[in-house]
């Protein structure tokens, strides 16, 4: 499959080194084309792997991961990318719009306290469909769920496409080794106002804990 990752920090190199593992041809987008990081990051995974703008990396893929900055986010969805390359895709955003100005644990900007980052940009993307996963998980575990208690956790996906949220499901399932029963649907986009307002209590169980390698589990 061809995937765009746009953002080239840890979760979108991490994501897209994974994908690029699983046999996948991936584009990773920056906002210039090809920042020298990223050329270094293609140049060492082989031909499966290129770099361009985030706008190359939206028309590349046939599915896409938003990575970026949950502050700058939106802003790149709806000013650096060309809309008809979100058309009819779907994207998986695993951003957190997270404030750290008075310290941590963060808060949620404050933009984002009543309606989601997630549901913004399905607003900025009306013709895609938006899944939020990964969001509530270290970038390790959203690529190998097996590092925390044998997968054995709780994954939560929301979005207003049943088809595609199906989609994302098998793709984690088929790619990064979560289990299908424990990926949880939380229904429509609107449910990312909560899976992303559980980012600051996440980081102040990690501060606790002492790890990021942990995760969720729901028993009943």
């Amino acid at each position: 499959m061809k995937i765009g990752v746009i953002g080239t920090g840890v979760v979108g190199e991490a994501l897209a080194t994974a994908l690029v593992d699983r046999g996948h041809n991936v584009k990773l987008g920056s906002r210039t084309n090809g920042t020298d990081k990223s050329k270094e990051w293609a140049k060492k995974q082989g031909e499966l792997a290129s770099v361009g703008t985030f706008n190359d990396a939206a028309a590349y893929g046939d599915l896409m991961f938003v990575c970026l900055n949950g502050e700058h986010a939106l802003n790149v969805i709806a000013n650096n990318i060309n809309a008809e390359n979100l058309d009819g895709k779907i994207i998986v955003d695993v951003t957190n719009p997270l404030n750290f100005s008075q310290g941590m644990p963060p808060s949620i900007l404050n933009a984002y306290r009543d309606v989601s980052l997630a549901e913004h940009i399905q607003q900025a993307a009306p013709n895609a469909y938006v899944v939020k996963a990964l969001n509530t998980v270290n970038y390790k575990l959203m690529v190998d769920a097996r590092i925390v208690n044998d997968a054995s956790h709780h994954l939560f996906i929301c979005g207003d496409n049943a088809d595609a949220k199906n989609k994302v499901k098998h793709f984690l399932v088929d790619n990064f080794y979560w289990k299908p029963e424990d990926l949880i649907d939380l229904g429509g986009i609107q449910s990312a106002r909560c899976t992303e307002a559980i980012v600051p209590f996440w980081v102040l169980v990690y501060q606790s804990q002492g790890t990021p390698l942990f995760n969720f589990k729901i028993v009943k």
